[in-house]
Parts: C-alpha cells; structure tokens; sequence
C-alpha cells in the first residue's frame, strides 16, 4: 500500500527506534544498513538468543541493546518499530506479540510457512484494527522491477502476454533440499509475477532439467516453474541454485509489440584475448543492496505516517497459498491450483 507522503508533523521528524530480530546473515546485514544508510533511524534493540551472533550484531550498533526475546524488549519500551529478520518458521512468535503491542513490522519473506499461520497473523492483525505488517518482498523496490512494472500498466506495448524468470545461485549448502527450491527461492517469483502482472497466482507446474551432477546430493535441480496467472499470464521460471559462476536474477516480459528485460549487470566490460567478460553478483546482498536499502527507507518513512509502503500481510498470505501449490506441484510433478481465501474487507484498499 503506498501513500503520497503527508505534510511534516511532530510524529514524521520523530527518530525511529528500530528492534531487529534476528542476528543471523539477513539481519546482521539489516542492521549495518540502518546505522550507516537509513535516515530518521537507528537500531535500538537487537533481539537474539545466540549470544555470540548478538555481541557481533552490536559491534555495529553500539547504541542498541540485547534481549533475548521479543517479550522482554516489548516490557522494556526499547522500541518504536520491529524488523524481522528470523527465519521464516521464527516469525509467528514474534509477530504476535508485536502486532498486540501495536508496534510496526517490517518482516522478511515469507510472512509465514504456510497459508494456515499466515491467515492467523492475519486474523490478528484484523482484530487490533490497524495493518502494521509489511512484508519484504524486496523486489518490489528493485529500480529495474519498478520500471517493468510501469511499462506493463501503461500498455503502450500491448498486453503483457508471458514472462520468462531467470534466477540462480552459484551454490547451496548441503541443507538445501528440494521443497526449498520452492518456498525459499522461487517464493521471490511467486510474488513478483503477481506484482508485475497485477493478478494472483492460479496454478502452478514444476518440470525438471537434467540434473546438475553439482548440486547438493538429494537436490534434483535446476528445475523448471510454470506460474499461470488469473490474467492468463504464463511466467516462466528457471530456479538454478548450483550455476557456479555467480547470483543472477532476470525477467524478460513478453508484450503484444515488444520485449523488455531486466536484470542485466552493469559495469565494467573488458575485452581481451579474443572475448569479453563483465563481472556477475555474487550474491542477493550485493544484487539487491539499493532495493533493500529503498524498501527500509521508504519502511521508516511510512511507519512515521502510521501506514505502510509495500506488500501486506494479504500479499504474505497470497505467496504462502501459492507456495503450498508449488510444494505438491514439485513433489507430485502435477499441475497444482492455488487456493484462496476470499480477500478481507480489511485489506481492501491494499
């Protein structure tokens, strides 16, 4: 849900004072970005039962404190908003209690592990009157993603007809498995077709490539996604996550009278000894680092106006619904349904 921004108000110059809620790679990172590129705010509180990663998290925010849990720095008073950070299977118990205390979220993908949790989070989200939640969807705030999105609306190329996704990692730990393929990864592109073609998710088909003799063992990847929106849409989507040669996320969108694309890298190209070479990411931090840093910017801007600027927690709900049908889609290699629940009254205006 995105606002115009209000006139200036006492609320509005208010500095934020931010709990982020997990110390581990996301949050640590979450927590640099604060302290050194967000204005109007600063880390306060780290909540994380691993001490070891707490002490490192607060090395560099030296003005925030520890709690090891999220109903000590709620009593505390030591906050003014929440970042979730935790892995998604975390994210319930902290939700809860923040949405009770009032405070606003900002909670990294998923919003939960599955359709049933995500509508309680709902549900109580409802109850207190108030959206607080907004979910990270960080593409959403991708320049490139942005300006597809636009292009689409405006249909000065036609209809948007197809979407071909491209999203690879160099490598995976051994722990990866296959279902995370889908709620980990293509979660990503669950959400962002819906975004770039303004319509849910109405089934999904997973197809698989050769195997890569490279990937974890027990991984059969890369595998091949078919998203097919309400609309029509077909987006499809290549999840490799053992590439090798770096992080690299793509789209290329089909209209009736054009091709667009996005996700190329730019920088330095060289030529030598007969071939061109340009460097790849290597990782989301690097790929994503300017949507991250405009989604908690444009996070603080709104919680100072008591709104949010980004997904809802209906869009959490809508991706976890889709997942499930991405889950049985992959392991039943059948074509799945996604199904909803009828949208809230509540959310209307998202």
């Amino acid at each position: 849900m995105s606002q115009a921004p209000s006139q200036p108000s006492a609320q509005s110059e208010k500095h934020l004072r931010i709990a982020v809620v997990g110390a581990g790679l996301m949050g640590a990172d979450h927590v640099i970005r604060i302290e050194s590129r967000i204005v109007g705010a600063s880390v306060a509180a780290i909540v994380e039962p691993d001490e070891a990663r707490a002490k490192s998290a607060l090395a560099t925010a030296p003005g925030a404190k520890w709690f090891k849990n999220i109903e000590d720095a709620i009593s505390a008073n030591a906050m003014d908003a929440v970042l979730i950070a935790t892995p998604g299977q975390f994210h319930e118990p902290v939700l809860i209690p923040a949405i009770a205390a009032g405070l606003p979220i900002l909670c990294e993908k998923p919003l939960a592990p599955d359709s049933e949790i995500s509508m309680r989070i709902v549900e109580t989200e409802i109850a207190g009157g108030k959206q607080l939640v907004q979910v990270g969807f960080m593409r959403r705030f991708d320049a490139e993603y942005m300006a597809l999105r636009e292009l689409i609306a405006s249909s000065s190329k036609g209809e948007l007809l197809g979407l071909h996704c491209k999203h690879r990692n160099p490598s995976v730990p051994d722990s990866y498995h296959n279902d995370m393929l889908i709620f980990d990864s293509v979660v990503h592109e669950i959400d962002v077709v819906r975004f770039l073609a303004d319509s849910p998710i109405k089934s999904v088909e997973v197809k698989h490539f050769k195997r890569n003799s490279k990937s974890p063992e027990g991984l059969q990847e890369p595998i091949l996604v078919l998203l097919e929106t309400e609309s029509q849409v077909l987006a499809t989507v290549e999840m490799n996550v053992s590439v090798g040669f770096g992080y690299q996320v793509k789209t290329e969108a089909i209209f009736e009278s054009g091709i667009a694309d996005i996700g190329r890298v730019g920088g330095m190209e060289v030529a030598y000894d007969g071939a061109l070479t340009t460097q790849e990411h290597v990782t989301f931090k690097t790929r994503f680092a300017a949507a991250y840093d405009s989604q908690i910017q444009r996070w603080v801007n709104a919680v100072k106006r008591g709104t949010i600027d980004g997904p809802s927690a209906w869009d959490g709900y809508l991706a976890a619904a889709a997942v499930e049908a991405g889950l049985e889609a992959i392991q039943t290699g059948n074509k799945v349904a996604a199904k909803y629940a009828a949208k809230p009254a509540f959310y209307s205006a998202s």
